[in-house]
């Protein structure tokens, strides 16, 4: 699989998208980066996939809760326990409420 590496505006960690199936990817590893870090490139991630058939995965140290707790609703998300101790998030445009995701957060405090 091929993963082409794309600017995304306001993130601090390089993003990469490929196709998986019928599905665009896209793709980006915060498991090194601590607060807000995770956070504020999951938000400009989040911009992407705006429409049925795009996903983003985040590759994270945890399960980023604060996120989670936030977006959770506007999004359906899977969450994999990775071999190596990190977690890979895989958020999938819900349609109906993925529209309505405050993505201008991106502070891990309530």
């Amino acid at each position: 699989m091929f993963k082409k590496k794309i600017e995304v505006i306001g993130a601090s960690v390089p993003f990469f998208t490929y196709k998986l199936g019928e599905d665009q990817i896209f793709e980006f590893d915060t498991s090194k980066c601590g607060p807000p870090e995770p956070m504020v490139n999951a938000m400009a991630g989040l911009k992407l996939i705006n429409e049925s058939g795009k996903k983003l995965v985040m590759i994270n140290h945890t399960n980023a809760g604060g996120l989670v707790s936030k977006i959770g609703e506007n999004y359906d998300i899977e969450v994999q326990d990775l071999e190596d101790g990190r977690v890979k998030l895989t958020f999938s445009y819900k349609i109906g409420e993925s529209e309505k995701a405050d993505l201008s957060q991106t502070s891990c405090s309530g």
